[in-house]
C-alpha cells in the first residue's frame, strides 16, 4: 500500500514524497482513512511507528477548507511535553507546505506575548501543553468554542504526569459534536474511562500489543553494583561501537552529575532535564541531532516520541520506576525500521523495579556479562573474606572444657592484692615518668596604687521656686445649700469694670 492509496489530496502527497516517505507504516495505513471520514479513532502503537504522521496528514486535508477566526482556534492537539509539541509543529510545517494554514504553539518557559498575538490573528491548529492552555484560558484569551478537532496524544504520558484532570476540563470547554483523537503506547484503566468519556463510538486500532517492544531493538540488562555504574557506562560507549546514544536516568541531579562526568573522561555528552528552560532544551537538542555531540544524558522528558535520526545506543543508567517508561525509553533507538541496542542497569536495590519491566512487556530481559567483570568480583569477594581459624577437633574441645572449672577456681585462689600489685606494676610499665616541671620565676612586687583625690563636693541644687499654689476650698466648711454656687470662684468677678 503507498499513501496514494490513503485519499490524501495531491499537494498533500507532493509534500511527502519531497520528504522522502511512499508507504505508510501499519497505524498510518489503518488510521488515516478513517480520520478522513471524520470518525473518532483510539490508536495504540508501540512508539517510533510514526503515529504523529497518522493523524497530522489527514488534519491538513481537512482544515483546508474553511475560515479562520481570531482566539477561535480550528483545531486543538494536546501533547504532554514542550519538545513533542515542538515536534508536530515541525511535522505541520514539513507537510504543510503547500496549504495555507496557520500554526501557533503554546508551550511553558516562553513569553506570552507572541502566543497571544498569534491567537489574536487566528490559528487553524493550536498545538498546546494542558497547563499553557489553562492558564491563557482563565485569562480569557483564547476560545474553545470554535475548536472541531481535539487530538490527545501520548495520553499515558499524561496520565503519568497528572494532567488527565485538565485534559477533562478542556474537554467540557470543547463542542459536544467534535471529532476526537486518542493516541497511546499503553492503555491502563485511567485512559479506557477518559475515552468512554469523552469519545463517540470510536474506531479501535491496534497495531501491536499495549507495551509491546521494538523486535528491532537487542535488549539486555547489566547486573552491576551502584557504585559501578559509570565504570561499566564508559566501558560500554568504548567497545560497543556506540554511534550515537541517549543515556536516561531517573533524577534530575544524576543527569547533571553523569553528564559532567562523561565530559571530564574525554566524552562529547551534553544533557536535558526539566530544570533548563526552554531554549537551552532546544539549543541542546539541535546540538544532538546535528551532531556536534553524540551522547545525550536525559531524564523521562526526553523518552517519549522525541525523534532522533540515526540513535544506535540507549542506556538505563538507573531502571525506570515506571514499567511503561522502560518502552519509550528504548523507543528512542531502532526507530523506521533501523535495528538498536538498549541496555537497562540493574542495581540489587532495583530488582522489583526490573521485575514489573519484565513483567509488562512479558518476557524475561536478556542479562549481558562484561568481560571480566564476574571473574572480579570473584576475586574482591575471596579477598574480602577474613580467614577463618583452624577448626578444633573433638578431642581438643572436650580436653578444653574440662581445664575451665580447674582454672576458674585458681584464679578465685589467687590473692587480690597481688593480682592489684601486678596490674600497678604493669600501669607503671606502661606510663613513662613526667619530666619535672621547671620552678616558677616570682612575679615581681606590684607598685602600689597611687591615692584617689578626692572628689569635689557638689554645690546644692537652688531650691525651686514655690508654685502659686491654688486656693483650695477647705474642706471643714458646711456644704451650701442647694441651688446656689460651690465652686471656686475666680478672682476677676470681684474686680469692677468701671
Amino acid at each position: 500500500m503507498k499513501f496514494a492509496d490513503l485519499g490524501l489530496s495531491d499537494e498533500l502527497l507532493q509534500s511527502v514524497l519531497s520528504a522522502g516517505y511512499d508507504t505508510p507504516t501499519a497505524i498510518q495505513a489503518q488510521a488515516i482513512p478513517p480520520v478522513l471520514m471524520m470518525k473518532d479513532i483510539i490508536g495504540i502503537a508501540q512508539t517510533g511507528t510514526g503515529k504523529t504522521a497518522s493523524f497530522v496528514l489527514p488534519m491538513i486535508d481537512i482544515l483546508a477548507h474553511g475560515r479562520r477566526r481570531a482566539m477561535m482556534p480550528r483545531s486543538l492537539i494536546l501533547e504532554p511535553t514542550r519538545e513533542l509539541a515542538a515536534q508536530v509543529a515541525e511535522n505541520f510545517e514539513k507537510y504543510g507546505k503547500n496549504h495555507d494554514l496557520k500554526m501557533a504553539l503554546l508551550i511553558g518557559g516562553v513569553q506570552m506575548g507572541d502566543q497571544v498575538k498569534a491567537l489574536n490573528e487566528g490559528v487553524d491548529v493550536l498545538i498546546a501543553t494542558p497547563g499553557r492552555l489553562m492558564d491563557l484560558f482563565e485569562r480569557g484569551k483564547i476560545l474553545l468554542t470554535g475548536c472541531d478537532l481535539l487530538v490527545i496524544d501520548e495520553a499515558d504520558r499524561m496520565l503519568d504526569m497528572g494532567f488527565i484532570p485538565d485534559i477533562e476540563n478542556i474537554c467540557t470547554k470543547l463542542p459536544a459534536n467534535r471529532q476526537t483523537l486518542l493516541f497511546s503506547a499503553t492503555m491502563p484503566p485511567p485512559i479506557k474511562k477518559l475515552a468512554d468519556k469523552f469519545l463517540t463510538n470510536p474506531k479501535y486500532i491496534e497495531v501491536a500489543r499495549p507495551a509491546s517492544n521494538n523486535t528491532n531493538i537487542a535488549q539486555h540488562k547489566v547486573k552491576v553494583a551502584t557504585k559501578q555504574k559509570r565504570e561499566v557506562l564508559r566501558h560500554l560507549l568504548r567497545t560497543d561501537n556506540v554511534n550515537t546514544a541517549i543515556i536516561f536516568a531517573n533524577r534530575k541531579t544524576t543527569v547533571r552529575e553523569l553528564a559532567k562526568s562523561l565530559k571530564q573522561h574525554g566524552f562529547s555528552a551534553g544533557e536535558i532535564h526539566g530544570d533548563m528552560d526552554q531554549s537551552s532544551r532546544i539549543a541542546e537538542l539541535d546540538r544532538f541531532k546535528a551532531g556536534t555531540i553524540n551522547i545525550l544524558v536525559a531524564s523521562d522528558v526526553a523518552a517519549r516520541g522525541l525523534d532522533v535520526k540515526g540513535v544506535s545506543h540507549v542506556f538505563n543508567f538507573d531502571t525506570p520506576w515506571h514499567p511503561d517508561d522502560y518502552v519509550h525509553r528504548i523507543g528512542r533507538t531502532g526507530r523506521a525500521g533501523a535495528s538498536g541496542r538498549a541496555f537497562t542497569f540493574v542495581s540489587p536495590e532495583d530488582a522489583e523495579a526490573i521485575g514489573n519491566v519484565e513483567k509488562l512487556t512479558g518476557g524475561e530481559i536478556p542479562l549481558f556479562t562484561i568481560e571480566g567483570q564476574a571473574d572480579d568480583r570473584k576475586e574482591t569477594r575471596q579477598e574480602e573474606r577474613p580467614a577463618r581459624a583452624p577448626r578444633r577437633g573433638k578431642a581438643d574441645a572436650v580436653e578444653a572444657k574440662a581445664e575451665a572449672p580447674a582454672r576458674r577456681r585458681r584464679d578465685e585462689e589467687q590473692p587480690r592484692q597481688e593480682r592489684s600489685d601486678r596490674g600497678e606494676g604493669r600501669r607503671d610499665e606502661r606510663r613513662p615518668e613526667r619530666a619535672a616541671r621547671p620552678e616558677r620565676s616570682e612575679r615581681p612586687e606590684r607598685s602600689e596604687r597611687p591615692e584617689r583625690s578626692e572628689r569635689p563636693e557638689r554645690n546644692e541644687r537652688p531650691e525651686r521656686n514655690e508654685r502659686n499654689e491654688r486656693p483650695s476650698r477647705d474642706r471643714s466648711e458646711p456644704p451650701s445649700p442647694p441651688g446656689e454656687w460651690n465652686g471656686p470662684i475666680p478672682g476677676f468677678l470681684g474686680v469692677s469694670a468701671l
